[in-house]
């Protein structure tokens, strides 16, 4: 079984740690909070919240849906549908669905889409003769993974409508199947990426499916953000302007998590008015009352009169909770951003777990992006029936995917937004039952200020989705892959948003198009949607390729590459240990080889800014706050080894690896000298007060702006070449900018006064992780 992990790792569960083996009934999850420590009341626990079950709103199904459809999702059970479900139904244009996991939001969706394809399938069927029937209708269901595609086509094909004809297509389908799915079926099942790749590109194959067009689906829509979420937003542009090539006008109906003004957001991402979408955001669902803990680990002295305190980390407790709550038979998943913390986190539950009930060890598995397909189904369905008590996971399965009966849900750092936490914390509870959540802050100090400020994750609301669709890094190849799917004319320039006239004529001036009178022209034989990676910058993934056998083992994307696939560092994949022998950027290829060392490796790098332009700027007496545009210097110089089970640095080792520049967005700070001296910061402490202030503000920067401590870089200086005062610097990490560092200077009133209460409630004396140093965690999470 692939989810069957080696032991590879010593436990490091605290001294003395009591495992519980004993079955806790479903209905007990209050008695579960002291598993997650020792004693009745552990002093890890900084705030408690119960959020309060809730009951169900239903009302009688729309009368103009067609009976047949009804009947379908009655005989599922589904007899009178949740009130935020009609509202939606009933939405008298587009319509975004912002309410929590777990609410039905497919049907609000599924109903629509299943009554207009079926209606138009019956009169077709009725009116034989005729080539194409002007009731037909098809739609094109869009989430941002795979899985969840699969798991809606699931969904679809359980209502039993032989009219209903759907299927999936993304880079899993089989060749052969692609073309029936283009002539054939109703409602296709498709990722961003194969939209952007292999539909537009080639849309006159779609004729069919495109002059039917009444419905697109736009799932998980608050996970389109950043970078990512301006890509999409510009496909979502030329996927309209498709449309109406083929006379179509579909519906725009959208499914987020809430979020705030999710009208707006959805408007702004599908390039529709505003006022025609109507938003649902009251959720009429049942759910089981959820007991959500907020928990910091232990801190102890660094062993030196001058060491900084040392926290446990939120890996290794939450490694424990895993183990404690599989023993209990506890269904649990427990959340991570790394990949490689998922590997860990899942590693050593399972070798805990082997020494205490050997029985359990194979029932806790790590799921993460970069496994193959086959790999993700397997470990899905093993989830869903249970033979998976516990999961490590990235925010992949934060997404809608149905996994309903668990009990648990471990949140291991902050996942960056409102929006993700709650999204998270949804998963368990799901079918009624009481459930139990726990926020382990990492240490670092976002998560710090967290659990000491409950009122900032459950009393404000919701972050803002954030994101530019005129970034010219980002709108730039998509004019050119619009170009190519059809010549640009003048009156469709303005869809494209205020940029795209000076975007148009560099591209005119760099030879990639050409002006001519009825429009702009892709020349080049090239594909011109090949330019540009949705999801990444600076190339297309690397494949990780196992050195002895050939077989590729997962997928990383080449920023990330530098990193974590540089030649010497350590590569798990689902609890196998690697060391890269080779990177080729080149083949896009990292060449592995099976080790089973007792360190990983975490990369050093160097980083100089320069501002380009500075757009604004507020004073605020002596302190100035700037924004505008920046070329940050990247260059990877070396990798440390570490230990396991101590963090203690073994050696490090010099890397040759390319500088990599980045032209990006970025909020600075400048303040004079005398101003420092005068706060009592002496000359040769002015570095280290500028980079312990750089490294609390980017940690707290999450609190504003829908990023995570992964999408932001930063440098200080006592003296910068450009400003010649001192400076802090807090940029974006992709090009052209992506919208969070603005974000940043519009809140830096809130944003600064929250970094600076973290740094001043502290209990450190000298600085520690959850208050100044990097939040940004090592790659083993």
């Amino acid at each position: 079984m692939p989810w069957r992990l080696p032991a590879a790792a010593p436990p490091v569960g605290p001294p003395g740690r009591r495992w519980h083996n004993e079955p806790v009934p479903s209905s007990d999850h209050v008695s579960l909070i002291p598993l997650l420590g020792r004693g009745d009341a552990p002093e890890q626990v900084r705030h408690v919240r119960e959020i309060p079950d809730r009951d169900a709103v239903t009302v009688p199904w729309p009368e103009h849906l067609h009976p047949d459809v009804v009947a379908a999702w009655e005989r599922l059970g589904v007899h009178a549908p949740y009130l935020h479900q009609v509202q939606a139904v009933l939405a008298p244009r587009h319509v975004v669905v912002a309410t929590g996991t777990a609410s039905g939001k497919s049907l609000a969706y599924q109903a629509p889409v299943a009554d207009a394809v079926h209606r138009g399938r019956l009169a077709a069927l009725a009116n034989p003769g005729m080539i194409h029937h002007p009731d037909e209708a098809t739609a094109l269901y869009l989430s941002p993974t795979k899985a969840l595609a699969a798991d809606q086509l699931k969904g679809l094909d359980a209502l039993g409508l032989p009219t209903l004809r759907a299927a999936t297509y993304d880079g899993d389908t089989d060749p052969a199947e692609r073309r029936w799915v283009r002539d054939h079926a109703d409602v296709v099942l498709c990722n961003p990426d194969m939209l952007h790749y292999g539909v537009l590109p080639n849309h006159a194959r779609w004729s069919r499916f495109f002059r039917r067009l009444k419905y697109v689906v736009v799932d998980e829509a608050h996970s389109y953000r950043g970078v990512f979420g301006s890509h999409v937003a510009n496909l979502m542009r030329r996927l309209r302007r498709i449309c109406r090539l083929y006379g179509a006008d579909p519906v725009f109906i959208g499914a987020s998590a809430t979020s705030f003004e999710p009208h707006a957001s959805f408007a702004r991402l599908v390039g529709v008015p505003e006022a025609e979408v109507t938003p649902v955001t009251t959720d009429f669902s049942p759910h089981g009352p959820v007991t959500v803990v907020l928990w910091e680990p232990e801190q102890t002295d660094g062993g030196g009169e001058n060491d900084a305190p040392v926290r446990r980390t939120a890996l290794a407790e939450t490694a424990d909770m895993l183990t404690d709550l599989v023993l209990r038979q506890v269904r649990t998943i427990a959340f991570i951003k790394s990949r490689r913390g998922a590997e860990t986190i899942a590693q050593i539950a399972h070798r805990q777990l082997e020494e205490v009930d050997p029985s359990l060890a194979h029932r806790v598995a790590a799921y993460r992006s970069g496994f193959l397909p086959e790999e993700r189904r397997e470990l899905e369905e093993a989830l869903r029936d249970g033979r998976l008590l516990g999961i490590a996971s990235t925010s992949a399965l934060e997404l809608g995917i149905d996994v309903a009966g668990l009990d648990a849900v471990v949140v291991a750092g902050w996942p960056g937004t409102r929006a993700s936490f709650f999204q998270q914390i949804g998963r368990a509870g799901r079918a009624g039952q009481e459930a139990l959540a726990a926020f382990v802050a990492g240490d670092d100090p976002l998560d710090t200020y967290l659990v000491n400020h409950p009122e900032a994750i459950f009393d404000v609301d919701i972050e803002a989705t954030v994101f530019d669709p005129s970034n010219p890094y980002v709108l730039a190849p998509h004019l050119c892959a619009a170009a190519a799917e059809q010549p640009l004319r003048a009156e469709e320039i303005d869809s494209f948003g205020p940029t795209a006239p000076e975007v148009l004529g560099s591209l005119v001036a760099s030879g990639h198009l050409r002006r001519r009178p009825n429009g702009w022209f892709w020349t080049h034989p090239q594909s011109a949607a090949g330019m540009v990676s949705l999801r990444s910058d600076g190339g297309g993934p690397i494949r990780i390729i196992e050195t002895d056998t050939g077989a590729v083992l997962g997928t990383m994307d080449s920023p990330q590459s530098h990193y974590q696939a540089h030649p010497g560092a350590v590569y798990v994949h689902q609890g196998r240990t690697y060391i890269v022998d080779e990177l080729d950027e080149a083949g896009s290829v990292a060449a592995v080889t099976r080790a089973n060392p007792d360190f990983y490796t975490t990369a050093r790098d160097i980083t100089q800014v320069s501002v380009v332009a500075e757009e604004r700027s507020e004073r605020w007496g002596p302190v100035t706050v700037h924004f505008g545009q920046v070329q940050v210097t990247t260059k990877v110089v070396s990798f440390q080894r570490k230990a396991v089970i101590s963090n203690e640095v073994l050696g490090e080792e010099p890397l040759d690896l390319a500088a990599r520049d980045l032209f990006t967005k970025s909020v600075w700070f400048t303040v004079p000298g005398p101003v420092l001296t005068g706060a009592g910061i002496e000359e040769p402490d002015v570095p280290g007060a500028l980079h312990a202030a750089e490294h609390a503000a980017i940690g707290l920067l999450p609190l504003v702006a829908s990023c995570d401590r992964w999408d932001v870089g930063g440098l200080s200086t006592a003296l910068h070449a450009d400003t010649e005062l001192p400076t802090v610097f807090v940029y974006d990490g992709h090009p052209g900018g992506a919208g969070f560092a603005e974000r940043g200077y519009a809140t830096a009133v809130a944003w600064l006064g929250a970094t600076r209460e973290a740094i001043s409630s502290c209990e450190c004396e000298h600085g520690c992780p959850s208050c100044v140093q990097s939040p940004k965690p090592a790659p083993c999470g």
